[in-house]
């Protein structure tokens, strides 16, 4: 698991630690994403069906941008703990968002008081190597946000930035 970072913007709240992983598979990849700290002061969406749905970013929401290496464009996958999720595919830097096609995803959560973790597997044609993002949305309470990546590029929390992708994931 690798520790992620929170902007240097956000207070520190109920959650105060983030970590995640991502392998790539033969048909695309697991992440797992775990929150460690007061998870009954954060706000999580209801259980729903797991089904594409826009907008999970504007609450809790688990975050993986893939791009591939030297490419301009990108992917991104988003997670709910609530089992929703959505994929993107852009052909640059926050253009051309359109629907991304996807063979499969299973998301599962399960959470206490003292820890969430979100597991996520996806089946999609992803080239790889790829330049990997692991980003995280925490919403509190009160309807402050955290946000919790490998690396940030200076100014505003900004997801899509290539300095947030700061892994190099293979297929062996």
């Amino acid at each position: 698991m690798q520790p992620l970072m929170l902007h240097q913007t956000c207070d520190l709240g109920p959650i105060k630690a983030v970590t995640a992983s991502i392998t790539a598979t033969p048909s695309g990849f697991d992440a797992e994403f775990r929150f460690d700290g007061n998870v009954s002061a954060i706000r999580l969406p209801a259980a729903g069906p797991s089904v594409r749905t826009d907008d999970l970013w504007k609450t809790s929401c688990l975050e993986v941008f893939w791009q591939p290496i030297g490419e301009t464009h990108y992917r991104e996958f988003n997670f709910s703990p609530s089992g929703r999720w959505a994929a993107y595919d852009f052909c640059a830097f926050r253009e051309g968002m359109r629907d991304a096609p996807i063979d499969a995803i299973a998301v599962s959560c399960s959470h206490s008081d003292g820890e969430l973790i979100l597991k996520a597997s996806v089946a999609a044609d992803l080239p790889a190597p790829a330049q990997v993002a692991l980003n995280a949305i925490v919403e509190h309470a009160d309807g402050g946000k955290q946000y919790w990546a490998l690396a940030f590029p200076p100014g505003k929390p900004e997801f899509h930035s290539e300095a947030c992708r700061q892994m190099i994931v293979e297929r062996d």
